[in-house]
């Protein structure tokens, strides 16, 4: 309770916060979203995540096809300097980029 006999404490108790369940670009509700953590909790996870997923797509691409640096650089929207680091990264990771 508050200072105030009778009157909840605002702050302290979110069942009388009014919650609007607004999600975000990944689910309309966070309530039904399928991360396993928000990403208003960690703001840097959910770019992470993305971002791993980018660099696999790229390694692959560059081990499954015959495409050039600039083919890489040019499909995913990055410089050429990112998909050569993202490929070192690969390679120190055992993985080929050939």
């Amino acid at each position: 309770m508050s200072s105030r006999k009778g009157v909840p404490a605002m702050d302290t108790l979110p069942e009388y916060f009014p919650y609007k369940d607004d999600g975000c670009e990944v689910s309309p509700t966070c309530l039904r979203c399928p991360l396993p953590q928000c990403k208003y909790d960690d703001p840097g996870w959910l770019a992470r995540v993305r971002r791993d997923l980018r660099d696999r797509q790229v390694v692959e691409a560059r081990r499954c096809g015959d495409v050039t640096i600039g083919d890489l650089a040019r499909r995913f929207g990055l410089s050429v300097r990112t998909v050569h680091r993202i490929l070192g990264k690969g390679q120190e990771n055992g993985k080929s980029d050939a």
